[in-house]
Order: C-alpha cells, then structure tokens, then sequence
C-alpha cells in the first residue's frame, strides 16, 4: 500500500525518514498508558522496526501507518492494525492523534479509510477497539463512527496505578 487517502488524510506505510516521529511518539510518556509501554524506546530498536515494517500482515500480524495531512506535509498520527487472524477474519484497531490535531475530524476520517481499506482488502467479517471508559472522547469517536460497544471488560488496564474499566467496540462488515 502506497497511498490510501481522502479529503482530509493520507495514510502511508512507514518510511525511513519517520525515525525522529516515531521516536518522540513512542518516547512520549503520555501515550504509554494506552500503548501498554513501560520504557523508552531507543533509535536503534526503532530503526530495526522500521526496517522490518515492510513484512506483509498475513506475516506479522500487525501493519502501522502514518496519519499525515492531505498535502502530505504534517504528521498527524499514527494507526495500528493489529492481530491480524485471517481465519477468524478480524483485527484490532489502534489510532493515536498528536494532541495539536486532535478535535479536528483526522480521526474519523482515518477510522473511516481504515474500515473501508480493512474491509475490501482483507475481506474481515470485524474490526474491534479496546476504550478506556475514562477516554471519553474516543467512546464518542468509535461510537461515531460507527461501532458498537459490545461490552465492558472489568479493570482491564492499570492506568495511573488504578484499574480502569475498558469498552470492547466492534464493527462488523455487512458485506461479508
């Protein structure tokens, strides 16, 4: 996948110069909560990571993309796809905005490239999300955008040294 894209976002698979991006991300203790990361990530792993991105899912199980603007000149985000299982027919979904972007569509419209890529490509039956009940903005996104809250998984993460409660979103392909 070269370009997938709309109005609003391209997503792109990886490339060598994101090393930097990816570092800051990762690296940003903000985001370990949610990211299940318990330590900094160095230059070195990542750009063994980088190096190896280009495995097919059916490979690895997982594809990462980058967020970037239409014209292709800010990095927005990140999107995981995760646990591929090609028998069972569904992945996971990830998606972190940077903070300076958030409230302004970038994830819906990605969620929304997302399902359509997922769906045709792969030929899923369901993508699903994992939401902390305290991520009150991202309930309202899945919800949005079309998911289903299929229920609650009790003090399922550890988040600031307190178990918190996390929804299990679902979306199915009609088509399928």
């Amino acid at each position: 996948m070269n370009n997938l894209g709309n109005d609003v976002v391209i997503l792109r698979a990886l490339e060598p110069d994101d090393l930097e991006f990816l570092f800051e991300v990762e690296n940003d203790i903000c985001f370990w909560e949610v990211s299940n990361t318990q330590k900094p990530y160095s230059r070195y792993v990542l750009q063994q990571y980088l190096d190896n991105s280009h495995t097919d899912i059916y490979e690895s199980k997982q594809l990462r993309l980058v967020i970037v603007s239409k014209d292709g000149q800010k990095k927005i985000g990140l999107v995981d796809l995760f646990d591929f299982d090609p028998f069972h027919k569904r992945l996971g979904l990830g998606i972190l905005i940077l903070e300076a972007y958030q409230q302004m569509g970038f994830a819906s419209e990605t969620i929304n490239l997302v399902k359509d890529y997922a769906f045709k490509y792969f030929d899923l039956h369901q993508i699903y999300a994992h939401v902390p009940l305290t991520n009150k903005a991202s309930l309202k996104l899945f919800e949005k955008s079309g998911f289903i809250r299929t229920c609650i998984q009790k003090d399922w993460l550890k988040l600031d040294g307190v178990y918190t409660d996390v929804a299990l979103y679902q979306i199915f392909n009609k088509s399928a």
